[in-house]
């Protein structure tokens, strides 16, 4: 999760916009940003899509970068969990040891 706290920093700083000026444009306390931006909390997926709005950044890059699973993706895996799983491994290169 350390990428996202760097992500979201660099975003803000690139905008040239302050902690206390974007934490109300996105519904948070400027402490939570910060805290955020020092990976010392987990942002939820929403707050994270509000985010990648915001900055008008790729949502589903700002997902995993904050360890979440996109919601296209988590569908995939509910409805073909076994095939999902099965064709990432075959992809990848990854032996399940189970």
């Amino acid at each position: 999760m350390e990428l996202f706290g760097v992500l979201l920093r660099d975003l803000r700083s690139q905008k040239g916009i302050g902690i206390k000026q974007l934490a109300p444009e996105l519904g948070v306390s400027y402490t939570y940003l910060s805290k955020l931006e020092h990976n010392q909390v987990r942002p939820s997926k929403e707050l994270v899509e509000r985010i990648a709005q915001y900055f008008r950044y790729d949502s589903t890059h700002l997902l995993l970068a904050a360890e979440k699973v996109p919601s296209d993706i988590l569908e995939i895996l509910r409805a073909h969990p076994v095939e999902a799983i099965a064709l990432l491994r075959e992809r990848f290169g990854v032996v399940d040891d189970s």
